[in-house]
């Protein structure tokens, strides 16, 4: 497999904290270097802010001091740069559009934080881009590579449990910094785009390519011009449903309930499992309950070796097409039902 040469666009915190440590791991990338914005691109027309470029020159920085590789003084830079195969995206999701296509129009494979884009329209024009160009795109959603995914669909498909007729999937965390991205409107914020998408991308995973949304609801609150918190139903041709709930504004939870003919399972750390943590699972059957240990796992890793594949293999490549644009056809559905 042909090693891929990454250059990251934003001196982010999980570039520093997860990206970083996960790809030194790995024999099938390489990581180049780390550009931060110039003041065109972080300003545009607005008047520059000398702090906020000389703190993403440090952040950047900070990035060879620990790990090495070149600091680009802009992001167009990295993107015309002929030591670097591919981008990887950490940026809020109302830039993942801009950045994404600059970067496929330059020739470089695309890694993103997830959501892909905001909208599934931006979505299918990146797609169809990258597919012209043969270029790869891949959404970051780590949990999904996750072991315990597997294990849990292994024991309902041992029928242990029956038939299934319901899944529920929660995960929402208290309120963060009013200030952070996730919170502005004009930066992509919104529960739905944040935690929500991780609530349907696991509901698509266990009802399959035929899942849809039945109904919607989104949640407003008079502090933030966003979504803070909300629930959807999807169902697929089979008529099982999965009930999904969100929000940032939310006492802590992350659970996957399975509801079955004969018995419940459910588990606390579906979607955020650190690397090491070990999982486990209470299966309900009667008046019994058991304990199931899972298998810990690295998914940030397990992600950054998908996206090598899907930039040397074709056929991985359509396929994770397909698997990104549902995901952004379901957000939007989850939109249209609730207006």
């Amino acid at each position: 497999m042909e090693k891929v040469k990454i250059g990251i666009i934003c001196p982010s915190e999980i570039a520093f904290r997860r990206f970083m440590p996960a790809i030194q791991k790995l024999d099938c990338a390489e990581y180049i270097g780390v550009a931060h914005a110039n003041a065109k691109e972080w300003f545009g027309d607005r008047t520059p802010d000398a702090d906020v470029i000389e703190n993403e020159t440090k952040k950047a920085q900070s990035f060879a001091d620990t790990y090495g590789g070149k600091v680009y003084d802009s992001y167009e830079s990295l993107l015309s740069s002929p030591d670097v195969d591919a981008i990887y995206l950490p940026l809020p999701p109302a830039l993942h559009f801009k950045w994404a296509k600059a970067a496929l129009e330059h020739g470089k494979h695309i890694f993103v934080e997830k959501p892909s884009t905001t909208s599934a329209a931006d979505t299918q024009t990146l797609l169809e881009l990258a597919a012209s160009k043969s270029l790869a795109v891949h959404e970051n959603y780590m949990f999904a590579f996750h072991k315990q995914i597997g294990e849990i669909k292994d024991i309902i498909a041992s029928g242990k449990l029956g038939d299934v007729r319901l899944y529920r999937i929660a995960f929402g965390f208290p309120q963060r910094a009013k200030n952070e991205f996730r919170y502005n409107k004009a930066l992509g914020g919104g529960a739905l785009l944040d935690c929500g998408g991780y609530t349907l991308k696991l509901a698509t995973m266990l009802l399959g390519e035929t899942a849809k949304v039945a109904y919607s609801q989104l949640n407003y609150t008079p502090d933030f011009d966003v979504d803070i918190y909300g629930s959807a139903a999807l169902v697929n041709d089979a008529g099982v449903t999965a009930q999904v709930a969100f929000g940032m504004d939310n006492s802590y939870k992350c659970e996957l309930e399975v509801w079955g003919r004969k018995g419940s399972l459910i588990t606390g750390r579906i979607l955020t499992a650190p690397d090491g943590f070990v999982p486990t699972a209470e299966i309900k059957i009667g008046n019994e309950t058991e304990t199931v240990t899972l298998s810990a796992d690295d998914t940030f890793g397990k992600s950054i070796k998908k996206f090598c594949e899907c930039v040397n293999d074709n056929e991985v490549r359509k396929e994770n097409y397909k698997t990104i644009l549902k995901q952004a056809q379901l957000v939007d559905e989850v939109k249209k039902s609730w207006k």
